[in-house]
């Protein structure tokens, strides 16, 4: 999911350099989604670990 948010935020970097910027926009929310959906997931499995022991 990391992996995908970087791919957006790079969509985004690379349509703002050409001045799409509704593309723009809209990639770099969709990366801010996913980065915090991840760090969410991210650290239940560290919680979840740290209670399996």
């Amino acid at each position: 999911m990391l992996r995908y948010a970087a791919i957006f935020l790079i969509i985004a970097i690379v349509a703002a350099v050409f001045g799409f910027t509704g593309i723009a926009a809209g990639a770099a929310q969709i990366a801010k989604i996913l980065f915090f959906i991840f760090l969410v997931l991210f650290i239940i499995s560290v919680v979840a670990g740290m209670l399996k022991k």
